[in-house]
C-alpha cells in the first residue's frame, strides 16, 4: 500500500471520498432534470440507457483528455493486457451495472432501488476480503456496514408504508444484479492499477462502456430528440459527464492507495446526499432537515467511523 502518498492519508481520503459522494449525489436530481429537458419518458428505459451511454462516452473523453494534459502525452492502454483490463472494467462498471440498473429501476420504486443499491457496499467489502483477499474481514467492518445500511433504509423508507416494500425479480432483482457487477470493480481496479494508470483505466472503460450502452439502447429503439433549451440541456449533460469523469477517477486513485473497505464504506453516503441535494434543488428543502434526514446522515457517519476504527490510523 502506498502509505507515503497523500492519497493514503486518512484525512485526505475522508475529504476526497466525500467530494466524490457529493458529486454522485448531485447526479440524482440532475438526471431527473435532464430527462425533462431531453423529453425522455420515465417509461422509456432504452432512451434512458442511450442518455447514460452518451454521458459516459463523453466522460471517457474528458478523462483521457485531462490525463493526456497532465502526463503531457496522449494516454492509451500500454499493452494488449491493459486494453483488455479497460474493456473488462467497462463490462462490469458501466455496461453491466447501468443496463441492469436502469431496467430494474423502471420496474421498482425509487426507495426500493436505493435500498437494494446500497448493498453494493456490503458486496464490495466482502469480495475484497473473501475473494481477492486484499484485506481481512472484521467485526468493526461488518458493524459499520450494518449501521450505514440502516441509515440508508431510514431515509428511503421514511414516510412510506413498510408493507409497500416488496422484492420483485425484474425490478429489485435487476438492481441487485447491477450491484453485483459494480461490487467487483473496486478490487479489480486495485489489481489493474498495478500495471496501468487510473486515468487510462477510468477513461477508456467509460468510453468503451458508453459506446456499448448507446449501441445496445439504439438496437432496442432508444431515441433522444433535440431539446428546445439547447445551451442549458447540453451544459447539464456536460456536467453529468464531468461528475462521472472527476469522481470515478478520484475514487480510482483512492482505491489504488488504500484498503478497499476504507474507501468503499463512503458509498452509503451517496443515497443520503442524493436525497438531501434533491430536496434542495427540486424545491423541497424542508424535508432535508427532517429528523429522518439528519438521523440517517448520523448513522452513515457512525458506520464510517466504525470501519475506520478497524484501521490503526
Amino acid at each position: 500500500m502506498e502509505t507515503k502518498s497523500i492519497w493514503g492519508k486518512t484525512w485526505f481520503v475522508v475529504i476526497m471520498a466525500t467530494i466524490c459522494c457529493l458529486l454522485w449525489g448531485s447526479a440524482f436530481p440532475c438526471i431527473k432534470i435532464g430527462y425533462s429537458l431531453f423529453n425522455i419518458s420515465s417509461e422509456s428505459t432504452s432512451a434512458q440507457i442511450l442518455f447514460a451511454g452518451i454521458r459516459f462516452a463523453i466522460s471517457g473523453v474528458m478523462v483521457i483528455f485531462a490525463g493526456s494534459l497532465l502526463f503531457r502525452r496522449f494516454l492509451f492502454p500500454n499493452s494488449l493486457k491493459s486494453f483488455l483490463y479497460c474493456l473488462l472494467l467497462s463490462l462490469f462498471q458501466t455496461v453491466g451495472q447501468y443496463i441492469f440498473f436502469y431496467i430494474g429501476l423502471a420496474h421498482t420504486s425509487g426507495s426500493n432501488g436505493a435500498i437494494v443499491e446500497a448493498t453494493n457496499t456490503f458486496f464490495t467489502i466482502l469480495w475484497s476480503c473473501l475473494i481477492f483477499k486484499t484485506e481481512k474481514i472484521s467485526f468493526w467492518k461488518m458493524a459499520g456496514c450494518f449501521i450505514g445500511f440502516a441509515g440508508v433504509c431510514l431515509i428511503e423508507l421514511h414516510g412510506t408504508n413498510l408493507a409497500d416494500f416488496k422484492f420483485n425479480l425484474l425490478g429489485d432483482g435487476f438492481v441487485l444484479i447491477s450491484c453485483l457487477f459494480a461490487s467487483f470493480v473496486p478490487s479489480l481496479l486495485k489489481e489493474f492499477s498495478k500495471i496501468e494508470t487510473p486515468f487510462v483505466l477510468s477513461g477508456y472503460q467509460f468510453f468503451f462502456g458508453g459506446i456499448i450502452m448507446a449501441v445496445f439502447a439504439m438496437i432496442f429503439g432508444g431515441k433522444i430528440g433535440m431539446p428546445e433549451q439547447r445551451f442549458i440541456s447540453f451544459s447539464l449533460l456536460a456536467y453529468l459527464a464531468f461528475i462521472s469523469a472527476c469522481a470515478y477517477t478520484i475514487w480510482s486513485l483512492l482505491m489504488k492507495a488504500n484498503d478497499v473497505s476504507k474507501v468503499a464504506i463512503f458509498g452509503f453516503i451517496n443515497p443520503v446526499f442524493g436525497f438531501l441535494l434533491s430536496a434542495f434543488i427540486l424545491g423541497e428543502a424542508s424535508s432535508a432537515f427532517s429528523w429522518a434526514g439528519i438521523t440517517s446522515l448520523l448513522l452513515v457517519s457512525l458506520g464510517i467511523v466504525l470501519v475506520y476504527k478497524n484501521n490503526k490510523s
